[in-house]
């Protein structure tokens, strides 16, 4: 079962608080790399994995999908969604993502944002998501860079400085050591699982897919100019995202 760190009343305050900040990386990085790589949603139907607050449910709606089903595992988190991403075509379900497989609906595009490097059997994840999408379907999702979940002691992975003060080097280590992770968070012990990039695109293929993009996002100029210290994603990956399609 996947930890729900997020119906924690202090770690789900405190996710929330991050969010709203305009400088926040999702916001900076992820997301608008990921909307760049949406496929013409017209008449499709889409489920969300980890669709939080169901943001990019209703903005799939707006771009025209006929029918969105958005996962959480997080009751809080659907709680918010269904009162601000509210829409008669979108349905919300309190689900874990290892139990996909159940859903007794066919999906022409699959989406997670940031989710899926809290699942602990990738390889299941992937034939399950697999299985789910009708022919011609397309995957889409993010997570954090393997680069940033590797190092097991959280202490050890930092920025490296020059004798001015500038960002050289980034320090991690552990990167073929694949497995749990815990790292402290807003106060809590949090869970996830690392997989060097190999594992990652293997599990993914090895499924059935056919990889089509793999991106790791940089800064737009504007989001340079919003938040300058974000060109450290020059140094190191925050993020991984990877688009396939299921012939």
């Amino acid at each position: 079962m996947t930890q729900n760190i997020f119906d924690n009343e202090n770690f789900f305050n405190g996710y929330r608080e991050l969010r709203n900040h305009d400088t926040c990386m999702n916001d900076l990085l992820e997301q608008p790399a990921m909307k760049k790589m949406l496929p013409d949603l017209k008449e499709k139907t889409v489920l969300d994995i980890g669709c939080g607050y169901g943001h990019n449910c209703l903005d799939f709606i707006e771009r025209g999908a006929k029918k969105v089903i958005g996962i959480d595992i997080s009751e809080k988190m659907l709680d918010v969604a269904k009162k601000e991403s509210a829409n008669p075509d979108i349905e919300y379900r309190q689900m874990n993502m290892n139990q996909i497989s159940s859903l007794d609906t066919k999906f022409d595009f699959v989406y997670s944002s940031l989710a899926i490097h809290y699942a602990e059997d990738f390889k299941k994840l992937m034939r399950d998501i697999f299985g789910v999408l009708n022919n011609n379907g397309i995957l889409l999702y993010s997570q954090e860079h393997p680069i940033m979940t590797a190092t097991i002691d959280e202490n050890i992975s930092h920025f490296n400085f020059d004798e001015n003060g500038n960002r050289v080097s980034f320090t991690f280590s552990d990167y073929n050591r694949s497995g749990m992770r815990k790292i402290h968070w807003f106060g809590e012990e949090i869970i996830k699982y690392h997989r060097p990039m190999g594992e990652i695109l293997t599990g993914i293929a090895g499924s059935g897919f056919i990889i089509t993009e793999v991106v790791e996002p940089l800064p737009e100029p504007w989001a340079v100019e919003k938040s300058p210290d974000i060109v450290r994603e020059y140094i190191k990956s925050n993020f991984l995202i990877i688009k396939a399609a299921k012939r």
